[in-house]
């Protein structure tokens, strides 16, 4: 898929778009000749022979070796040329070594650079062409140091002593195992995912599940995606494992097949955590509409690291433990499961066009564990959860510039983006603001009936202004500034003089912010606009805010 940015152009923002432009301009000049920070980083400025192609499939066929702690295989890049295009250039791990390329049997010129496989294609490529190379490959790949941040293979084993294996690399990229074209802005159409493996051993990957080949003491199953995928969501999840399965009915009338991958050992544990499963999914469905993938399935895989939203196959490594994701502190259901997925809707089908933009993967599914909790337990327990989440305030949770993988994550795009969109339910009211959250999702009620991929897009933050604008029918830009395009945030200054309580705004770089809020005096709430002075009645104790919604500095 190739990504089609949607900037917003009103006459006050005119100045702030140029800087902007300027700003991503010199990151280009300034940024890595190779397009990204580092081998193991992902994203940033796309360097121009990756950005003149458009990958429309892979087929990754792999041998692994768990003995070896080895993989062997090929990659077929299928693609359509957008700009003049003589190299190829595939993303790759140095730990792992090409041995051949080739288009149409003819064996083409290799170059490494770093973690870069340069392809010389002959001649150069005109826009429209199509490319299809196979890429021959293998070797040790990376071991994860600490999965799933700091990502690679696992290669464990299950308390029965069986081999368990399991990849993952969001922040570094996929091509910490597999050669591709490691950038969020660019998707395949579709996949196809061959693994081999010695028996008794089991592949639980993406998509649907086309065939198990069986041969002396060797299984090749062959697994399917029919819709766009981000790099990182390709998995690999091997085990002797047992599968439960069962059906979901979608809110649509559809009905598509879920599939938990346990150990042998955590059958059980695993069948009782299945009904909880299917009502998660009911939940999202409720709030966010159909669930995106059901034209393959929802499947879950025990792994032997916490967790990862990868696409159609979640990676769950919570022990079957309601708080292993969040401190400690059960919140009355499982918060790993939860999260990760949430991703099928926020970052899978609905995917940031850029790192800059994270905080609508991870901000508006941790906010989604919020609604949640307040589905289970009502409004009080919501605000505790929201008052329980923390983060340390110093970069913006959706800069302007473009980001690499490694630099997004060091902003509090969890905890600080679910904050700042509970604050703005508030401003904008329940039902603006969910309307406003499911037209995110789907932007039309034709979109909720697609599975053939058309409802996997790309989006940046604007793209959720402009519908939070239109449900509110208010401007809202003043919201968003403040509190996602820099760090700071605003002081409330409050004082009480001669029966008066005054309140003003002190926001950050003097910009704009007419935020509402809530005072409670005398058992009655009232929202004021600021800057505001009140009379209190004589021995009444005001409360600012008592219900916390507005996310402020505090002294």
């Amino acid at each position: 898929m190739v990504v089609v940015l949607n900037i917003k152009f009103k006459d006050m923002q005119f100045v702030k778009l140029v800087f902007w432009a300027i700003g991503c301009f010199f990151l280009v000049l300034i940024g890595p000749l190779n397009g990204q920070v580092g081998i193991y980083d992902s994203g940033g400025p796309i360097m121009p022979e990756q950005g003149a192609y458009d990958v429309t499939f892979y087929e990754l066929s792999l041998d692994i070796q768990p003995e070896q702690q080895s993989i062997n295989g090929t990659v077929l890049v299928e693609a359509i040329v957008v700009q003049p295009l003589h190299v190829l250039v595939l993303d790759l791990d140095t730990t792992l070594v090409v041995t051949e390329a080739q288009e149409n049997n003819t064996s083409l010129n290799i170059i490494r650079k770093e973690g870069k496989v340069h392809i010389e294609l002959g001649y150069t490529r005109q826009p429209g062409e199509k490319l299809s190379v196979l890429v021959t490959y293998g070797g040790k790949p990376r071991v994860a140091p600490r999965a799933p941040w700091d990502g690679g293979f696992n290669w464990e084993k299950t308390p029965s002593g069986a081999h368990w294996i399991a990849t993952s690399c969001q922040t570094e990229g996929a091509d910490l195992w597999w050669p591709n074209k490691d950038h969020v802005s660019d998707e395949p159409d579709s996949m196809r995912i061959r693994i081999r493996v010695p028996d008794p051993l089991v592949v639980a990957s993406n998509g649907r599940l086309i065939s198990v080949d069986q041969s002396n003491g060797f299984s090749t199953y062959n697994w399917f995606v029919s819709t766009p995928i981000n790099n990182y969501n390709v998995a690999l999840n091997i085990a002797p494992y047992e599968t439960i399965v069962g059906e979901m009915k979608c809110i649509n009338g559809d009905t598509y097949p879920v599939e938990f991958y346990v150990l042998p050992e955590d059958l059980e544990k695993g069948e009782k955590l299945f009904p909880e499963i299917l009502a998660h999914l009911a939940f999202y469905e409720k709030y966010l509409g159909p669930y995106p993938f059901r034209a393959d399935k929802y499947g879950v895989a025990q792994t032997p690291h916490l967790g990862m939203e990868h696409q159609t196959i979640i990676a769950y490594g919570a022990k079957f433990s309601n708080s292993t994701m969040t401190g400690g502190k059960d919140w009355g259901f499982d918060a790993l499961h939860h999260h990760e997925l949430g991703h099928e809707w926020w970052g899978n089908m609905v995917t940031n066009a850029d790192w800059k933009d994270m905080w609508i993967h991870e901000g508006f599914c941790s906010y989604m564990q919020a609604l949640y909790v307040e589905e289970l337990s009502g409004k009080e327990r919501y605000r505790e959860f929201i008052r329980n989440q923390r983060f340390a305030n110093r970069l913006a949770v959706a800069p302007a510039l473009v980001q690499s993988s490694e630099q997004i994550y060091r902003a509090p795009i969890y905890s600080k983006g679910s904050t700042v969109l509970h604050s703005l339910r508030y401003l904008m009211g329940d039902q603006a603001f969910l309307s406003a959250l499911r037209r995110m999702a789907y932007p039309t009620k034709e979109s909720e009936e697609w599975t053939d991929g058309r409802q996997c897009r790309f989006v940046n933050t604007n793209d959720f202004i402009l519908i939070c604008e239109e449900e509110s029918g208010t401007d809202l830009d003043w919201f968003f500034d403040v509190y996602v395009r820099q760090p700071a945030l605003p002081l409330l200054k409050s004082s009480i003089s001669k029966g008066f309580l005054t309140l003003e705004w002190e926001a950050p770089n003097d910009l704009p912010f007419p935020m509402p809020i809530d005072i409670e005096v005398g058992g009655e709430l009232k929202r004021l606009t600021l800057p505001a002075k009140i009379e209190i009645p004589e021995g009444e104790q005001p409360t600012v805010d008592p219900d916390g919604w507005v996310l402020l500095k505090t002294k």
